[in-house]
């Protein structure tokens, strides 16, 4: 099968993140056998989702890992001009949503697996497809904790996420939470019977807005833009009606920290006002929502300088999403990201990738496999 034929078969699967995906997982795992390559699932705590993982070559030596994640995020959003899980070729463009964001990987990867399987590998290149990453990188740790009994300690994973075809060194970490502060309701004549939960949200959000100042001040890391750590609050909601003491409030905040700091740590002095707050009678709950590290390369990595040669592009120093790169970093795994599409085309409607771009990405991994024979 070629790549977009593939990519037409992947697109089909709605598998938006926060979903079951035993169905396109299913299929590979079963087009992945056509030709001979085993492969082992690894299930999430969910029970109802999976990642999965190959080796084509001699599992015993080092390689390197292809990484992607299957899922989507939703494509409930207005605007599209056709149906997002149905593969429109327009031209040069090809339309759905994932195309870019990330199946567009996945397809050529696939659709080089038998030019692979009949190759002599010396070095082995695993296949590492995961899921949820979009709701903060959540599927790929139970896969990457399994590395050490699925296959020798990796040279190095490549991450498809859209790059252009220009390998990237490094990104932002990140950390997100949700807060929910409860209070006691009554009626907004009596203030002095209740307890007003947007009133003690509103001191978390200053505190908020307090650190975000702060974090601008440094320490810095110019590769990035901006080149500080960075917090926020990203939604809010509390209350009923206005003559009602709100007796609770809900806000999610996001923390993205650059190399050296963890994410987490960012939303710590938060927290702290939210569990002094009991010593007043309210109540509050701390969810994390999802969390990953910064990825950090350096510019004279082996890995940096082979896909320098691999896409004949001197790799770009950073850039401002996040990625499941750091997770494989920080298992000491070096990583680096590089793949078709852009990311700007992600998560809106007429998400598109370019055939031109499928090919490019074709030639980068028909490159990495004559260096694994070497």
């Amino acid at each position: 099968m070629q790549a977009i034929e593939i990519l037409e078969r992947l697109i089909g699967f709605p598998s938006v993140v926060g979903t079951p995906n035993h169905e396109i997982v299913g299929w590979i795992r079963q087009y992945l056998q056509l030709h001979g390559i085993a492969t082992a699932e690894i299930a999430g705590p969910e029970g109802d989702r999976s990642n999965l993982f190959a080796t084509i070559g001699p599992k015993e030596t080092p390689g390197y890992i292809l990484s992607g994640h299957m899922d989507v995020v939703p494509a409930a959003e207005g605007g599209w001009s056709s149906d997002p899980f149905c593969l429109r070729a327009e031209k040069d463009r090809l339309y759905g949503r994932g195309t870019t964001d990330m199946k567009g990987f996945l397809a050529v990867v696939l659709a080089a697996v038998p030019a692979l399987a009949a190759t002599r590998l010396r070095r082995p290149i695993h296949l590492a497809f995961s899921y949820d990453e979009e709701a903060g990188c959540r599927g790929v740790p139970h896969m990457i904790a399994r590395l050490p009994e699925l296959c020798a300690h990796p040279l190095g994973a490549i991450i498809g996420e859209p790059s252009g075809m220009r390998a990237i060194r490094a990104h932002k970490g990140k950390a997100a939470a949700r807060l929910t502060i409860r209070g006691r309701s009554g009626h907004s004549s009596r203030p002095d019977q209740g307890l007003n939960a947007i009133h003690a949200m509103a001191e978390i959000l200053a505190c908020a807005s307090a650190e975000a100042g702060r974090l601008t001040q440094g320490p810095f890391e110019h590769v990035f833009e901006p080149p500080y750590s960075s917090l926020q609050v990203g939604t809010l909601k509390g209350g009923q009606a206005v003559n009602i003491i709100p007796d609770s409030c809900e806000a999610e905040f996001e923390a993205r920290a650059i190399s050296g700091i963890d994410p987490a740590a960012l939303l710590t002095p938060l927290r702290a006002v939210a569990e002094a707050l009991a010593q007043r009678g309210f109540g509050s709950e701390w969810r994390e929502l999802s969390a990953y590290p910064a990825l950090s390369l350096a510019a004279d990595a082996p890995l940096a300088r082979l896909l320098g040669e691999l896409t004949g592009i001197e790799p770009l120093a950073a850039v401002s999403y996040g990625t499941e790169a750091g997770l494989f970093q920080r298992a000491g795994v070096d990583a680096i990201i590089c793949g078709p599409g852009d990311i700007a085309r992600a998560h809106r409607p007429d998400e598109f990738i370019l055939a031109s771009e499928i090919q490019a990405c074709q030639s980068m991994i028909e490159a990495l496999a004559g260096h694994c024979t070497v």
